[in-house]
């Protein structure tokens, strides 16, 4: 796999665990037993948002070093940006992560976080910067195997 298509599945997975994030918040649950349906599909998503939020960085690095990028000193400099991005968001992710269950309330706020949403917007952008063309099908959005 690519630099390329790494940092696509990266993008893809961020990307997918927010749209996923808004359905669970929508479906009101305040307890456990009314989310065991979905708890296993929300722990999915959120450590796949995690495990991609921690590569991002990195992937930009090695995507300006392997290719003939547009201006790669400005996007170095997005890089600084993003990481710092990246920081904060994971530090969001990371304090839901570690909560036995997550209420619709708190996935809400999570996904309504400035960190988090910075962070979404900082994807969008290195998207359309790098022409990824990432995938918003449902099934690109599904995370991968637990």
């Amino acid at each position: 796999m690519t630099t390329r298509d790494e940092l696509r599945a990266a993008l893809d997975a961020i990307e997918g665990a927010y749209e996923f994030f808004l359905a669970y918040a929508a479906q009101g649950m305040s307890t456990e037993s009314e989310g065991s349906r979905v708890a296993g599909q929300f722990r999915r998503y959120i450590d796949g948002m995690a495990g991609a939020v921690d590569r991002i960085p990195s992937l930009l690095d090695r995507l300006v070093e392997e290719e003939d990028v547009t201006a790669p000193e400005r996007l170095r400099a997005f890089g600084e940006v993003l990481k710092a991005d990246a920081l904060r968001a994971s530090a969001t992710i990371e304090v839901v992560r570690a909560q036995t269950f997550a209420t619709s309330q708190l996935v809400d706020n999570l996904n309504a976080s400035v960190h988090v949403r910075t962070l979404l917007t900082d994807t969008f952008l290195l998207d359309e910067l790098l022409g990824l063309g990432v995938d918003t099908s449902e099934e690109a959005k599904a995370p991968g195997p637990a």
